[in-house]
């Protein structure tokens, strides 16, 4: 399994753009493309339903040896065998998501990893305190993922690229015609999620992404 500090494209099977029934196909076409992270995000999906789409895609992402991440419901984790949850500013703190994960925190290599949203600086070096493995920044660019939430800019992402040491992916609104902006201004791993699954190419895309963050090392 890919280490988190590993990975550099972050992809996201979000239910308001791909069907349940369309799930592990596209997490196949995502992964050949060569997203090293994939979430599973269902707001508003009953739980149970994410449970049983979450065993659907991890039987893609285990082969493939890329990590699966839960959004918002980290007590699936142990039933599906995700590598991992994902809680926003508003759901449960770091430890707490990490024990409803099902494991300790008294450092075994398989600890569940636990992300979690920032939109600050501040929220950002309060995630790394918290102890999460790696944190979202954004969203850089207005995205009708998140309605409602004001876009940050680029402004800050060489501050927190410089002030956090856990890994940091920059999402919201990000694609592949502003990611050459967005890698300028610091990024060096990022979430993207409309353009993906909305490509006629998913696989094609997802290669031109990661040349381009290949370019950074």
């Amino acid at each position: 399994m890919k280490p988190i500090a590993d990975c550099r494209l972050y992809g996201i099977l979000d239910l308001g753009y791909v069907r349940g029934a369309d799930m592990p196909g596209m997490a196949a076409r995502m992964i050949e493309g060569g997203v090293d992270i994939l979430q599973l995000r269902g707001k508003g999906a009953a739980e149970e339903e994410v449970e049983v789409l979450g065993n659907q895609v991890l039987e893609v992402t285990e082969s493939a040896g890329v990590p699966l991440i839960i959004n918002d419901y980290p007590q699936l984790v142990p039933s599906i065998g995700a590598r991992g949850a994902h809680v926003g500013q508003d759901d449960f703190a770091v430890e707490d998501a990490r024990w409803r994960a099902g494991r300790s925190l008294a450092g075994e290599v398989d600890r569940p990893w636990i992300g979690k949203s920032t939109h600050s600086i501040a929220q950002a070096l309060a995630a790394e305190a918290e102890g999460a493995d790696y944190i979202g920044f954004g969203p850089l660019f207005a995205t009708p993922t998140k309605p409602g939430r004001p876009a940050v800019g680029m402004a800050d992402i060489a501050a927190v690229m410089a002030q956090v040491r856990i890994p940091v992916f920059c999402i919201g609104g990000i694609k592949r015609e502003n990611l050459g902006a967005v890698l300028a201004a610091g990024a060096r791993r990022v979430v993207i999620v409309s353009g993906i699954l909305q490509a006629s190419d998913v696989v094609g895309y997802c290669r031109e992404v990661k040349a381009q963050l290949a370019d950074l090392e």
